[in-house]
């Protein structure tokens, strides 16, 4: 697979760059409000638009006065948010391969406006310029000040209503680079990323299994900034493993450089095909773990578990059959989880982390042969009929798995609208048992068809 480009949404505070994610991502994942600066944590989706996907970023607000205002106010802790917030921003803007220029129509050019283009202009990265809170085409604002700005023809948008955003996607897909440019990983290689929340041992994970120091590894919460990736050998298995920095949940990060992991991690675990989860034993399975887990199932990936620092539980807490239930009900959203369970700092396990990573790539490779597949299908049905929904009955007349890299398998029946959940969750259950998928997310699809077909 390849790296998607990245597109970064960026402008001064208050500008609707989150009204606007949200419109391009087509939901409400960014938090709006009028007040200004709000966007701390930055927010990344996937856009698919003219047959191109692309990744957008949320970023906070760019106001180069922001941590001397805090300063003057002697805020300490402020001015450094401040601080961070911008750094993390800008290195955003150093990631991106287009960017979108978020200006309020309304209110006209400001001198932050022109503190934000002097330092998009630096960056060489190619622009679009938005022109927000057009809502009436009647009524221009101060759309004709934004042309002094240098970036060309400012493209009037409503972030609100959703007008001219389609056009605005269409500057942007044709300022990317073209699809056969974008970096492919190579085919014969097993990507691993290893993901957690910060402090859990990641770093000292992939120091022990490479057996040598290379990444920083310290006590503190975070030092692992950008990822590293490493290549190792498994057998005659080539696997890069990639080492990111900690995922804290929303309302604890500190802003900036943080949130710049953040996105960074989530880069990694897109071009992976496993994402090696550690957590700390000693602190048990935090709701955090799961939410980092979720990530990683809803991008298609395969998932291992590590429970790291397991020396440092006291023997009667060493339970395999009481971790296993747990482990089972907590991750209950990945059938199959396979778990090691390791330390870092002792060696106990730590030869068996790949080898688990390996086997849950090779289920995500898995492909069933379209006969295989249907005897299966129909020992289930006969097994255990679809109930009757409205007096009529779910027909599963064949079934196929997709060519999508996520195993996927397409069941065409008379009626899609027939399919319950339970009996969906039922298919899918019996597929597993017989053809496996442990630690990989099955997608199953229904798709209608005539039965004369």
């Amino acid at each position: 697979m390849s790296q998607l480009p990245l597109v970064a949404i960026v402008g001064r505070p208050n500008v609707g760059k989150s009204s606007l994610f949200n419109r391009l991502v087509g939901g409400r994942r960014a938090i709006v409000d009028e007040e200004a600066g709000l966007t701390r944590d930055r927010l990344y989706g996937k856009v698919d638009w003219r047959g191109r996907d692309f990744n957008v970023v949320d970023t906070a607000g760019l106001d180069a006065q922001a941590a001397q205002l805090e300063r003057r106010r002697d805020d300490a802790m402020r001015a450094e948010l401040a601080e961070n917030t911008q750094r993390g921003t800008m290195m955003a803007v150093e990631e991106a391969d287009v960017i979108i220029f978020v200006v309020d129509v309304r209110a006209g050019l400001t001198a932050a406006d022109e503190d934000v283009a002097r330092t998009l202009r630096r960056s060489k990265i190619p622009v679009v310029l938005a022109a927000n809170k057009s809502e009436s085409p009647k009524d221009p604002g101060y759309l004709h000040e934004m042309y002094s700005l240098g970036f060309g023809e400012p493209l009037p948008v409503s972030a609100l209503q959703g007008s001219n955003t389609g056009d605005l996607l269409d500057r942007v897909v044709e300022l990317l680079p073209p699809a056969e440019d974008v970096e492919a990983l190579d085919p014969g290689r097993v990507s691993v990323c290893i993901l957690g929340r910060p402090n859990v041992g990641k770093s000292s994970l992939l120091n022990a299994i490479l057996g040598r120091e290379r990444s920083l590894v310290a006590a503190l919460p975070g030092t692992t900034r950008d990822p590293v990736d490493t290549e190792v050998m498994v057998g005659e298995q080539p696997i890069i493993l990639v080492d990111t920095a900690g995922i804290r949940r929303k309302g604890v990060t500190k802003g900036g450089i943080e949130h710049y992991t953040l996105l960074r991690a989530f880069r990694a675990l897109e071009r992976a095909d496993v994402a090696l989860m550690v957590i700390d034993a000693a602190e048990g399975i935090r709701a955090q773990d799961q939410h980092i887990a979720g990530y990683a199932t809803e991008a298609g990936k395969g998932v291992a578990l590590v429970v790291n620092k397991w020396d440092l539980l006291p023997a009667e807490d060493r339970d395999d059959a009481a971790w296993r239930t747990r482990i089972s009900k907590d991750f209950q959203f990945i059938p199959g989880l396979p778990v090691v369970y390791a330390s870092a700092l002792s060696g106990r396990h730590v030869k068996d982390v790949l080898p688990m990573a390996l086997q849950v790539a090779e289920a995500r490779n898995r492909r069933i042969s379209t006969g295989e597949l249907n005897r299966t299908v129909r020992e289930a049905v006969a097994s255990f009929p679809p109930p009757l929904r409205k007096s009529r009955q779910l027909k599963v007349l064949y079934a196929t798995q997709g060519r999508e890299r996520t195993p996927t398998i397409i069941f065409f029946v008379n009626d899609p609208e027939l399919a319950h959940f339970s009996y969906r969750r039922y298919l899918e259950n019996r597929i597993r048992e017989v053809h496996g998928f442990a630690g990989v997310p099955l997608r199953i699809l229904f798709r209608s068809r005539d039965e004369d077909d």
